[in-house]
C-alpha cells in the first residue's frame, strides 16, 4: 500500500527544521532513517500532511566528547556508524557490540538511534542498554532545550516524554568509572528481541551492578533486587561466586515482571530468558 500524499520538506539546519515543525504543528512529523515511520505511513496507521526530512541536518550526526567526558551521540547517527565509531568502541564497547547486531544490515545502515528512541517500539535493543548506562536524552524545540533521563524517556508502548514540537538532538552517555564494563544480550525468533538484558558491572562504583531488562514489557525496567544484592559483593569476586549469589535474586526479580504471551513467546518462557541472558551479559562484563 502507498502512503497518503504529503508534502516533503528537507531543511538543512536545526533551526529551519524546528521552524517548520512550529509552522505546521500536529500536521507534521520529523523523518530520519524511516525504518519505522515509512512502514507506518505505508500501512496508513499514521498520516501527516507534512513530513520534515532531517537527514540533511549535519549537526545531528556528530559523535563527540563533551566537556567533562560525556559521550554525545547525535540523533541521526545510524546503528552502523555507531558500531564502527572509534569513540564508542573505546568508551562503551558493549554498546558498539549492540549496534553491530541490530536487526539486519539494511536497518543498521539506514536506521538512526534517535528514530528508534522516538518511535518507542517496545521490541528494540537500544533503550534497555541506554538505561543501564544512565544516558540522557537531549530534546530541543523552537522555544528551548531540555534533558530527560533515558530511564524516564519511554512512558509506554509507542509513547515517550518527548513533546510533539520537540526534536531529539543527541543521546549523552556520562563517563563510566575506571574498570566499568557493559554488555547486552538478547534473544528473539525474529529480528526484534523477545527479551533483552543489559548489564553494567562497576568494580569501583557505589552501585556495583546496573541490570536492566527490555522488550518483555512496554518500557525497560531494572532488576532492582539483583542490583541491591550486588552492592554487598566484593569488587574482585570471581564470576562464579557473583553468579551463585545473584542467580536466585534475578530469578525472583524476573518472576515479578508482568509479561504476557504473544508472538514473541510465552510469558513464563520470556521470564526464564531473563535469567539466562543476565548470566551471559554479566559473564561478558566480568571477563
Amino acid at each position: 500500500m502507498r502512503p497518503a500524499r504529503f508534502a516533503l520538506h528537507r531543511p538543512t539546519s536545526l533551526r529551519e527544521a524546528l521552524a517548520l515543525k512550529a509552522e505546521f504543528g500536529d500536521a507534521a512529523t520529523f523523518h530520519a532513517g524511516g525504518t519505522e515511520l515509512l512502514v507506518a505511513l505505508k500501512a496508513r496507521v499514521l498520516h501527516y500532511d507534512h513530513v520534515i526530512d532531517i537527514k540533511q541536518v549535519a549537526e545531528l550526526r556528530d559523535i563527540r566528547i563533551l566537556d567533562g567526558g560525556t559521550l554525545s551521540i547525535g540523533s541521526l547517527a545510524t546503528h552502523h556508524v555507531i558500531a564502527n565509531d572509534p569513540l564508542v568502541q573505546q568508551l562503551i564497547p558493549g554498546y558498539a557490540h549492540l549496534s553491530e547486531h541490530v536487526a539486519n544490515i539494511r536497518v543498521r545502515v539506514a536506521g538512526t538511534l534517535g528514530g528508534v528512541l522516538c518511535f518507542a517500539e517496545p521490541h528494540a535493543d537500544a533503550p534497555t542498554m541506554l538505561c543501564a548506562l544512565d544516558a540522557r536524552i537531549v530534546l530541543t524545540s523552537a522555544t528551548g532545550q531540555r534533558t530527560v533521563s533515558s530511564r524516564e524517556f519511554h512512558v509506554g508502548e509507542f509513547a515517550t516524554a518527548r513533546e510533539d514540537d520537540e526534536l531529539l538532538v543527541s543521546i549523552d552517555v556520562p563517563p563510566q568509572l575506571p574498570g566499568d564494563k557493559s554488555a547486552y544480550r538478547k534473544f528473539g525468533h525474529t529480528e526484534r528481541p523477545a527479551v533483552g538484558v543489559a548489564a553494567v558491572w562497576s568494580p569501583q562504583g557505589p552501585q556495583r551492578l546496573r541490570l536492566w531488562v527490555g522488550a518483555i514489557v512496554a518500557v525497560p525496567g531494572p532488576l532492582s533486587g539483583a542490583q541491591e544484592a550486588a552492592e554487598s559483593l566484593p569488587p574482585d569476586a570471581p564470576f562464579e561466586d557473583v553468579w551463585q549469589a545473584l542467580e536466585p535474586v534475578i530469578t525472583a526479580d524476573a518472576e515479578k515482571i508482568d509479561a504476557h504471551d504473544d508472538l514473541h513467546g510465552g510469558a513464563d518462557y520470556k521470564r526464564h530468558l531473563i535469567t539466562v541472558l543476565a548470566q551471559r551479559a554479566l559473564q561478558e562484563c566480568m571477563k
